[in-house]
């Protein structure tokens, strides 16, 4: 690997995480605003999924 292809690669990852960056701030809900009540309902599904799949790892890992 030369140091141009080493150059390129390290770009690509720092733009990649930037740009990562940059669209989940802009998605997140800004500081002190109300949730609509459809937010609020994905995200208690959201909670419960979770719950679900923690659980079912649990039961996975005491049937090995």
């Amino acid at each position: 690997m030369n140091i141009n292809n080493f150059v390129a690669l390290i770009a690509r990852m720092a733009a990649d995480r930037l740009m990562n960056w940059g669209i989940r701030r802009a998605n997140a809900p800004k500081p002190g605003a109300r949730r609509t009540p459809q937010q609020q309902s994905h995200e208690k599904a959201m909670r419960e999924a979770v719950k679900r799949a923690r659980q079912a790892a649990r039961i996975t890992r005491r049937m090995q």
